[in-house]
């Protein structure tokens, strides 16, 4: 069984992915992971620990769990840690 590489919280200005959605003004910071990914494709209810913002945040950071099927839905990936697309692809 493999572990958890995303498992410990990164710092906002150091993330593992960054995902926009341009058209809504919103940026992703994932900073933790709970699953695998392989795990997380079995599971609907998967989530990530992220920083996000957007024109309602006026700019600032707002932490907390996002689902990651609604991350991987609206945002694009735009940057990552290498070991991030090993894992998860592009």
């Amino acid at each position: 069984m493999t572990k958890n590489i995303f498992g410990k919280t990164a710092k906002v200005d150091a993330p593992y992915a960054i995902f926009k959605a341009p058209q809504m003004n919103f940026e992703w910071r994932v900073l933790k992971t709970y699953q695998r990914p392989d795990k997380e494709m079995e599971n609907q209810y998967a989530r990530w620990f992220v920083a996000a913002r957007s024109d309602m945040t006026y700019g600032s950071w707002e932490y907390g769990d996002t689902y990651v099927r609604d991350i991987v839905e609206y945002g694009t990936l735009v940057e990552a840690v290498p070991q991030w697309y090993e894992q998860y692809g592009d």
